[in-house]
């Protein structure tokens, strides 16, 4: 028997396939902050919240007036675990109290980096989301053989250059596949 080492996906895009049920997931693109053995942990980036980064600050630092930019700044639903934690990718070369290096990319979780994008000294590429999508260890690695998943190389500038609403598809047409064209029907041949 030919053992093989489990090949990880740190620093993907997971694409939801079009018959992606779960309403968590469906249509959604996915960035992997962590993969490995002990699981996944990722961060939905092609769906607004609804709030933005001024509704948030208001919340951190009430006694502080905020700025109409901060107002215009849109925040992301990251997934649908911990919603009310927040986190902020962003180029790897700016760093915070909590900040992880994910090679390219780096992930804050510290309020500071909120305070500084909203103070015109943070990050100038920065996507900004609440809650993450987790997997149990295993379980993304079945979701992937049961086709519920495309997988590509994260390409940050889909992440920091593109509306959200293009995003999906462009990391789609990186792997050169058109979302629209494969059937929302699963089966195996």
């Amino acid at each position: 028997m030919n053992a093989t080492s489990p090949s990880y996906l740190k620093h993907h895009f997971l694409i939801a396939m079009p018959h992606m049920a779960d309403p968590n997931f469906a249509q959604a693109l996915i960035y992997l902050v962590e993969h490995n053995r002990d699981g996944a942990m990722g961060l939905i980036v092609n769906r607004p919240s609804g709030l933005s980064l001024g509704d948030i600050l208001e919340q951190l630092r009430p006694d502080q007036p905020g700025d109409a930019s901060s107002q215009q700044l849109t925040t992301f639903s990251g997934g649908p675990v911990q919603t009310d934690r927040g986190f902020v990718l962003h180029p790897a070369d700016a760093q915070f109290q909590a900040t992880l290096d994910l090679g390219p990319l780096g992930v804050t979780t510290s309020q500071d980096v909120l305070f500084a994008i909203a103070d015109g000294y943070g990050p100038k590429q920065h996507f900004i989301a609440l809650g993450y999508a987790g997997w149990e260890p295993g379980q993304l690695e079945a979701e992937l053989a049961e086709n519920a998943w495309l997988s590509c190389p994260a390409q940050p500038e889909i992440l920091f250059d593109l509306p959200y609403g293009q995003r999906l598809n462009a990391a789609a047409a990186s792997l050169g596949v058109d979302l629209r064209l494969l059937s929302s029907q699963v089966g195996h041949a």
